[in-house]
């Protein structure tokens, strides 16, 4: 049965590129520069610790602290002689996963309640909204940092407390979207053909909401990232060895006179990468607006 949707929204990606969105999108510039900079970061965390011709894991201690591109250490070596940059890569992918994987179980768990609480309505809608708001009621930060504190620090629960604490503001963009389209008359339409309610909320409702939450989860993906960050430079997040972008700033607080690059490298990457990602997510917001000043 096909849906009763008012566009096509499963366009070829030949013709999707092509669309007034698509357009819109690609003459934002500092969404372009967002764009190229995430694809930058990801390649370099993904191929960079196989074209290094050092481990992330290998010490020579002769080579304490040695100062941005000598040696063959383009970024210079910490306390223990490892290179800084095989570290930084291989901190990326660990930083960028957590960020992807808590934007994902974020958005799944706002979109459902969102979902739910804007197609029910009433006393459904009462229950689901006050829960979210009690979650937000605590600021997100100390909430992370006491479910940390309680928790083996690993990658995959750094990740479930990141998402279990981000996913409140998607639940009330959802909620909001989906009250203002339950009652056009595509959904009555639905309605009349005696599709079920599962049907309507997720064949109907949810893919003509899906501008919000795409845009909400770009910019869930740089809050991730800079929550990892926080909470793993405090020493409640990944654990060394494994390296992170955080708990390489965390080891590097006590070198900021002597070994300056030790913070700077892992902070342009936390800068670049939340910032690209805010980027991107402000084009797509004015892209899908069609009230945005972009031609």
């Amino acid at each position: 049965m096909s849906t009763v949707t008012p566009a096509n929204l499963d366009l070829p990606p030949e013709n999707w590129w092509r669309s007034r969105t698509a357009r819109r999108f690609r003459r934002h510039r500092l969404a372009m520069f967002g764009v190229v900079m995430i694809a930058v970061l990801t390649i370099a965390c993904v191929l960079g610790p196989y074209v290094l011709p050092y481990d992330q894991l290998f010490i020579d201690l002769r080579a304490r602290f040695a100062p941005p591109m000598t040696g063959g250490h383009i970024f210079g070596t910490d306390p223990l002689g490892r290179d800084v940059a095989a570290r930084l890569f291989h901190a990326g992918r660990i930083s960028l996963l957590v960020g992807f994987c808590a934007m994902l179980i974020s958005i799944v768990i706002g979109t459902v309640i969102g979902v739910l609480s804007g197609y029910y309505g009433g006393r459904v809608d009462a229950a689901l909204m006050r829960f979210t708001d009690a979650f937000l009621s605590f600021p997100s930060i100390f909430l992370l940092l006491a479910l940390a504190a309680f928790i083996r620090p690993d990658p995959l629960m750094i990740t479930v407390i990141i998402a279990v604490t981000t996913w409140m503001e998607v639940a009330r963009i959802v909620s909001t979207e989906v009250r203002s389209l339950r009652e056009r008359d595509f959904i009555l339409a639905a309605h009349m053909l005696g599709l079920s309610n599962r049907w309507i909320m997720f064949r109907e409702l949810l893919p003509n909401a899906i501008g919000p939450i795409i845009v909400a989860a770009t910019l869930t993906v740089a809050r991730a990232i800079l929550l990892e960050a926080y909470v793993s430079f405090l020493g409640y997040g990944i654990q060394p060895p494994l390296p992170s972008w955080g708990n390489m700033l965390n080891g590097a607080q006590q070198y900021l006179g002597s070994a300056p690059w030790l913070a700077i490298v892992p902070g342009i990457a936390i800068t670049l990468a939340v910032t690209s990602f805010n980027f991107i997510g402000d084009g797509l917001r004015d892209a899908l607006d069609a009230r945005s000043d972009l031609s």
